[in-house]
């Protein structure tokens, strides 16, 4: 394998690395797919402006939010990968499915669009910038509510 080939595989398995690392609960783990400071966009979601925050930040935000589900699973694919030297781009499609049963409506509140990802080679590849474009989405919105209430009380179980 080509040096680019074998960066490209590495780029593509940190930003597959980011989804599933958190839809295992692998907090620690997911950490280290990012850089120490990490631009984030998620205004398609949840509006306001992009921010910057500490990778360990970004991560404990995340477990907040995701540790009050049953389930996540984020799928992540159709990566396109530009590199130039230490510094890579990545364009990804996502579908991401959120599962709770809840008195307040359906279990599942399901997302798709795409992702941007910005790597730094650091020890690796690590994820430097990472942009959530939410194009659509179907199901029980208010599960992100109900999650994020139940993740501030259970982000320490062990799912």
């Amino acid at each position: 394998m080509s040096n680019s080939e074998t960066d490209r595989a590495a780029i593509v398995e940190t930003c597959t690395r980011m989804a599933w690392l958190a839809d295992q609960r692998r907090w620690e783990e997911l950490v280290e797919q990012f850089t120490d400071d990490v631009a984030v966009d998620y205004t398609s979601l949840n509006g306001g402006a992009p921010v910057r925050v500490r990778g360990r930040d970004l991560v404990a935000g995340w477990r907040a939010g995701l540790s009050g589900f049953d389930a996540t699973q984020h799928l992540v694919s159709n990566h396109l990968v530009a590199i130039d030297g230490d510094t890579a781009v990545v364009t990804a499609a996502f579908q991401a499915t959120h599962v709770l049963p809840n008195q307040r409506g359906g279990p599942i509140w399901r997302i798709g669009g795409d992702y941007r990802y910005e790597l730094v080679r650091a020890d690796g590849w690590r994820i430097s910038a990472v942009t959530m474009t939410m194009t659509w989405s179907e199901g029980n919105f208010d599960l992100l509510a109900l999650a994020a209430s139940a993740g501030e009380s259970d982000a320490g179980a062990v799912r």
